[in-house]
């Protein structure tokens, strides 16, 4: 059933063009009702309340789905379970560092009231009365939201971010905010360290092992998730910052599709130039919670003007055996550990197991040219653009990585800059044309497992370093990525990445949801 996209024309009400242009590759395909299309499908509807196949006996441990379940059948009340969460986090947040503001006050009048509305029969949606945690880069009305740069220290949200509203008009409940770098985009925050930090919140830390980072930048929002501190979380991912802590904390992490989401919110929101690679993404213990959440953050909000009203295709009617499989367990530009290389084989014959069609390639010539490209498109301002974000939150002391950044920027040319654009897109043209002829892509997240924090000055996290390559290219094509941990029993998780077609993020999930039942998925941390 492949379809070339060039050779589509003319009006999309042809549904064989529209599942073309959607990138339909040769994957099973869906049929979507028109009303999709409009903001009705980010109401509460009975197909959103999934049926759970997590098999975990420990409240706190298990997935959002299941938990709504019980709150729903009145298995659990919203205060136990908030509580729940609430001692946990008083419990291990000490050493992880993870969460760095709270709301627990709010919170449990929040599960009291979600109790007595149950009572009542009236249901909130598919989250109701489910604890969450949010990445800090988030306005949260009420809450202190820093985007771990100093000039918001003390700024409290006016407003909810349009993800955070959705969440909440669903009945989730906000326990607390998770660690960022400034901006999200600060590496470490301090020269020489590898996890996510700032200089308002400190470092933190893996759940796995404390002397390891947590990845970023949404690495608070992985590492409490991991140990059982909240039911999800909402990162972003601008290059990769939703899938490399998901690999590192072994949880499970989607990067959506570019513009399928709302950027509304976060400090670093819509418009400018690197607009499509962001999106907000939802990070859980089970890939079961992705499916949940993702439909309810997606479409139009009427202040995003990038995002599209695309329908959610359910990952439930993807046959894995008819799927087409790529597999690379090295890009060649990264020196990639062998546990991760030998992870990225398991997922690949997992999937031959399965009955699909399995071949190991990549378009390294490609890869490379856009990995050269994203590189000096994201200096080439001499990073004014970290300035600029600086200044416009009255933040007079940078971070030091922004600042070293800032000191060593060499703008290029107005006519390179425009010049490097072309070449983007031209590129983008080539990679959709060389996946033509598969569903998906497993590949690593990150050349290793979780590095140790303390690297020394000069190690530190950049652009450039070449364990960035398996997650910017993926920012840059705008395509949908599923992060889950494949890894056989290893002391530090590895996730694999399930890479998709445009707005095939039914394909790239269902992957991700059988290996996560041939690994055993995420896994309880030490601590």
């Amino acid at each position: 059933m492949k379809k070339n996209i060039l050779k589509q024309a003319g009006s999309i009400q042809s549904r064989r063009k529209f599942l073309s242009l959607i990138g339909a590759g040769s994957a099973t395909a869906m049929t979507f009702s028109t009303s999709n299309l409009t903001a009705a499908s980010l109401k509460p509807s009975s197909t959103q309340y999934l049926a759970s196949k997590d098999k975990t006996d420990d409240l706190i441990y298990m997935s959002a789905v299941k938990l709504s379940e019980m709150i729903r059948t009145k298995k659990v009340s919203s205060v136990e379970l908030t509580q729940a969460y609430i001692d946990r986090i008083e419990d291990v947040n000490y050493h992880l560092n993870a969460v760095v503001m709270q709301c627990f006050d709010r919170a449990m009048d929040e599960a009291k009231a979600a109790d007595a509305a149950l009572k009542k029969k009236q249901l909130m949606g598919p989250l109701h009365g489910v604890p969450m945690t949010l990445k800090d880069s988030f306005e949260a009305e009420g809450v202190i939201s820093t985007g771990g740069t100093l000039g918001r220290i003390d700024y409290v949200g006016k407003k909810d971010a349009t993800v955070l509203a959705r969440m909440r008009n669903n009945g989730a409940i906000l326990i607390g905010k998770t660690n960022t770098p400034e901006f999200t985009l600060a590496g470490g925050g301090m020269r020489g360290v590898r996890t996510t930090g700032n200089i308002i919140y400190g470092l933190s830390k893996n759940p796995y092992d404390l002397t390891r980072g947590t990845s970023g930048s949404s690495g608070g929002a992985g590492s409490i998730v991991a140990a059982g501190g909240s039911g999800f979380d909402i990162g972003t991912d601008w290059g990769g910052s939703v899938r490399l802590p998901s690999s590192t904390n072994g949880i499970a992490g989607l990067k959506p599709t570019s513009v399928r989401c709302p950027r509304t919110g976060h400090i670093v929101d819509y418009g400018g130039v690197f607009d499509s690679w962001q999106q907000p993404g939802p990070m859980a213990r089970r890939v079961e919670d992705l499916i949940m959440l993702t439909p309810l953050m997606s479409g139009p909000d009427g202040m995003d003007a990038a995002v599209v009203p695309m329908p959610w295709p359910d990952p439930a009617l993807i046959d894995i055996k008819k799927l087409k499989v790529a597999f690379y367990p090295s890009n060649l530009i990264a020196d990639t550990a062998e546990e991760t290389q030998n992870t990225i084989r398991q997922a690949a014959k997992w999937m031959e197991e399965a009955g699909a069609e399995v071949n190991e390639d990549m378009p390294l010539e490609i890869f490379t040219e856009l990995g050269e490209i994203r590189r000096e498109l994201v200096a080439g301002d001499g990073w004014a653009f970290l300035k600029r974000a600086g200044d416009l939150h009255g933040s007079k002391t940078l971070s030091e990585s922004i600042q070293n950044r800032l000191d060593n920027g060499n703008p290029i040319s107005a006519d390179r800059y425009s010049e490097l654009l072309t070449l983007q897109d031209k590129n983008r043209s080539r990679m959709l044309q060389w996946f033509q002829k598969y569903d998906v892509i497993l590949c690593p997240t990150t050349a290793t497992p979780a590095e140790e924090i303390d690297q020394g000055i000069g190690s530190e996290w950049t652009s450039s370093k070449p364990g960035a390559s398996y997650c910017g290219p993926y920012n840059t094509t705008g395509w949908p990525v599923t992060v889950v941990r494949a890894d056989s029993n290893g002391a530090l998780p590895v996730g694999v990445q399930c890479v998709a077609h445009p707005w095939r993020e039914d394909v790239s999930l269902a992957v991700a949801q059988y290996l996560e039942s041939r690994s055993g998925g995420w896994r309880k941390p030490m601590i």
